[in-house]
């Protein structure tokens, strides 16, 4: 028995972007998240309907990024070639070929404009979620 108290899980990341229209176009325009709250001209928050990502103008790391990577569940393995394929005809190939994972997951890897790595995964255990 533990004293934790429940957690849904991480459903929220703010990432600090050198060009806040620029991945504002990406998640919005390409990816399809909506627009939640935009307070100023340098923050935004987006979602897709069971998340919140919010973008602020800011310094990123210097080097390596600190955050390896945000990821994006899909429906079905089948999703995760399509959402390839459309990224792909958009500018945003993915970095190396899609996938099948050991555990059975499917997935690919693209780079926002920001340089953020963004991975897109069918992971079977998340479907009944």
């Amino acid at each position: 028995m533990t004293d934790r108290p429940p957690l849904k899980g991480l459903w929220h990341a703010a990432l600090n972007v050198a060009d806040v229209e620029a991945s504002l176009r990406f998640y919005r325009d390409v990816l399809g998240m909506q627009v939640e709250w935009r307070p100023d001209a340098d923050n935004v928050y987006l979602t897709s309907g069971r998340d919140n990502l919010a973008l602020h103008k800011g310094p990123s790391p210097a080097g390596a990024q600190a955050l390896d990577h945000l990821g994006f569940v899909l429906p079905t393995p089948e999703a995760v070639d399509a959402w390839a394929a459309y990224l792909t005809v958009r500018g945003f190939a993915p970095e190396k070929p899609v996938r099948t994972h050991r555990d059975g997951a499917r997935s690919f890897y693209v780079r926002d404009p920001g340089g953020v790595l963004v991975q897109f995964i069918h992971h079977p255990p998340l479907e009944a979620v």
